[in-house]
């Protein structure tokens, strides 16, 4: 059976794609910032098995990948993890911008590199969740957009080196869907957040999952997802 490692697997589209992926029967593999989240994981997913490293410091990603059992084989690889702090270019410390760029970009970029030996041999499937600020910045997200532009640049650029290894590099971009971020999204911005509004996790998850599942002859590049309500 095919396995999935996981990043953002705790709630929102994360935990859709991980209780999905559970229910038909696949390998889980899900990434946890310590062993306290760890277990949590654990408990909120039964039957997933857990890896630690803290995204927010990819620098130490090798290192604690080297000190755990590796999965002997990977079909999917699913960045869905992601942090957002809003601000303007103004008010932004560098601190602000490391937060942002090491979550959503480079830690994604190092668990690639990391895991790509094994993706290779499988001829598995990279998935990036990325935002509709990976296509378009606003006033107030100029680092979450950038960390996004960039990860569509990783996407794009993988994509071109890994085809001739059967490495399929998919990017998924969601509008507002109703999660924890989002709920931290509209705090920052001092609205109320009324989570009908926006798209169900479970639809992106339907979109993800239809990318993975596509036959062999044919791979998703680009997916843009827009709350149809």
């Amino acid at each position: 059976m095919p396995t999935h490692v996981i990043t953002g697997a705790g709630s929102g589209i994360g935990a859709a794609v991980t209780r999905r992926l559970l229910e038909r029967g696949d390998e889980t593999v899900l990434f946890a910032r310590d062993a306290g989240r760890a277990k949590e994981l654990a408990a909120l997913h039964p039957g997933a098995r857990t890896l630690v490293g803290d995204l927010s410091n990819p620098d130490r990603l090798s290192w604690a990948l080297a000190q755990q059992a590796m999965p002997e084989r990977i079909d999917s690889l699913l960045h869905i993890a992601g942090v957002v702090e809003l601000g303007s270019v103004g008010d932004l410390t560098p601190k602000a911008w490391h937060f942002q760029l090491n979550a959503n970009l480079v830690a994604p970029a190092e668990l690639t590199r990391l895991f790509l030996p094994q993706l290779r041999v499988a001829q598995g499937h990279v998935l990036f969740v990325n935002s509709g600020a990976g296509l378009a910045a606003h006033a107030e997200w100029s680092a979450y957009a950038a960390s996004k532009h960039g990860l569509k640049a990783l996407a794009d650029s993988l994509r071109h080196e890994e085809h001739g290894n059967g490495v399929r590099v998919t990017s998924v971009y969601p509008g507002r869907t109703a999660s924890p971020m989002q709920a931290k999204v509209h705090q920052q911005e001092g609205k109320e957040y009324d989570p009908s509004r926006w798209i169900d996790p479970e639809s992106v998850a339907t979109t993800i999952l239809m990318a993975v599942d596509l036959p062999r002859d044919a791979e998703v590049n680009d997916l843009t997802v827009r709350p149809g309500r």
